[in-house]
């Protein structure tokens, strides 16, 4: 299992969680970045430096945001077609995001607030 980045980071993108995050695992789209399924090794630090809780553990990701599973395995195979990069270099940074979050009304901005 892995960490789960959600709506809440969307037009956010803090970046605190990619500067802690040991395996350089979380990947930056447009509007979100993105964990990767795969080279997240389950250390915790991304969830703990968070500044709007946007991340979860998969395990116990609300029933809401269960999407945001799918969502992240999409990024890296249909959208992107990185795959699995074996790490985030500034090679692996696009404007691309899944359509779910492209679709994300801008004025809504992160978790439905307003801005």
């Amino acid at each position: 299992m892995a960490y789960v980045i959600t709506d809440e980071c969307i037009d956010v993108k803090d970046g605190s969680c990619t500067e802690v995050c040991p395996v350089d695992c979380i990947y930056e789209g447009g509007r979100i970045f993105y964990i990767h399924p795969e080279e997240c090794i389950n250390c915790g630090l991304c969830l703990s430096i968070c500044p709007v809780d946007a991340i979860h553990w998969d395990g116990e990701i609300p029933a809401q945001k269960a999407i945001y599973r799918t969502i992240a395995s999409e990024f890296f195979e249909e959208v992107t077609q990185w795959g699995s990069p074996g790490g985030w270099t500034s090679k692996y940074s696009t404007e691309k995001d899944h359509p779910v979050v492209a679709a994300w009304p801008v004025s809504a901005g992160p978790a439905g607030k307003a801005q």
